[in-house]
């Protein structure tokens, strides 16, 4: 059977949300030793583009052991400095936090293991720890790129166990921001078959395609949101929008909200750079393209691959 659950939708561990305040408590459990420590990579923001931060603050340390990929984690004793985020409390009352190492590297020296990101791991990891990677990934980024008030410049300490920010100026708070986007399978019935329509991105290799997605615009309900893009993006008219499923995607602060929608027929296309071309495919049709590599589908960790084998009804072979 396919699953399809979104690979970063798939977390088990209780996030712990009333104990976020509780000062007594977090330094108990950071102080037990059976306490868990997921490190993040860092870096120098002095020497350091923005990509390459967001890239390094997305990794962390996997082993393998048979072949099946795990976090590593580290004691409380075993972290190193930096900020520290509560990820949650699992059935059996063991914490586990998140800390962003500052400076470079950062990682405690554990045999048998190397630096991996979250791109690449989070739809092999159990589910445990898809989600615990996941929320960490969201908190460092988030904690790292908002360290001023918005509203006056002064700077923002942590608090909340890191899932707050407060102006050391004014006392306001700010809270971890999430930006919605739809990302949209659009399909059709064309001579008696089912077609889905794939797009290109002209930043990407010529044969990668994937679904449509966008940013939901103040004031716009999501299901606008959708009809607004697929029309601008390909200039094509939908209907019917159903939602599927959503999936955080922490690159750095989006919630991906899925939707299937039918094509009724074409109208005006208001953006010509977004997409440089896109196609339709038949069922067979797009097995016989991702078999020969003619088209490089998204990769499982993207919920754009599970709309895309949504549609299909089955897996497909081949990724970004």
């Amino acid at each position: 059977m396919l699953d399809e659950t979104p690979a970063l939708s798939r977390g088990t561990i209780d996030p712990a949300g009333h104990r976020r305040g509780d000062d007594a408590w977090l330094e108990k459990a950071w102080a037990d030793p059976e306490a868990r420590v997921l490190v993040l990579e860092s870096g120098d923001p002095a020497s350091e583009g923005r990509y390459a931060l967001l890239a390094r603050r997305s990794r962390t340390l996997v082993a393998a052991d048979a072949g099946e990929p795990r976090l590593v984690f580290a004691s409380p004793a075993q972290a190193p400095e930096g900020e520290r985020f509560l990820l949650g409390v699992d059935d059996d009352g063991r914490a586990y936090f998140a800390v962003l190492a500052p400076g470079e590297g950062g990682f405690p020296d554990i045999r048998g293991t190397e630096p991996a990101s979250l791109r690449d791991m989070g739809a092999v990891l159990g589910d445990r720890d898809s989600g615990l990677f996941t929320r960490a990934v969201a908190l460092a980024h988030w904690n790292a790129t908002h360290r001023f008030c918005p509203a006056c410049g002064a700077s923002a300490r942590s608090a909340g166990a890191g899932h707050l920010r407060v102006c050391t100026r004014e006392g306001t708070e700010q809270y971890p921001r999430t930006d919605p986007a739809v990302i949209m399978l659009v399909h059709r019935e064309s001579a008696g078959a089912e077609e889905c329509l794939l797009a290109h991105n002209p930043r990407w290799p010529d044969n990668r395609y994937s679904v449509l997605a966008g940013f939901v615009e103040p004031g716009e309900s999501l299901e606008q949101a959708v009809a607004r893009e697929v029309a601008e993006e390909v200039g094509v008219s939908i209907a019917d929008p159903v939602y599927q499923a959503s999936q955080p995607w922490p690159f750095p602060r989006s919630l991906m909200l899925g939707y299937t929608a039918r094509a009724t027929g074409s109208t005006r296309r208001t953006d010509d750079e977004e997409i440089s071309d896109f196609r339709w495919f038949t069922r067979p049709a797009l097995r016989e393209a991702v078999e020969s590599r003619e088209v490089l589908l998204p990769g499982t960790v993207s919920i754009a691959r599970k709309l895309i084998e949504h549609w299909y009804g089955d897996r497909l072979p081949g990724e970004w």
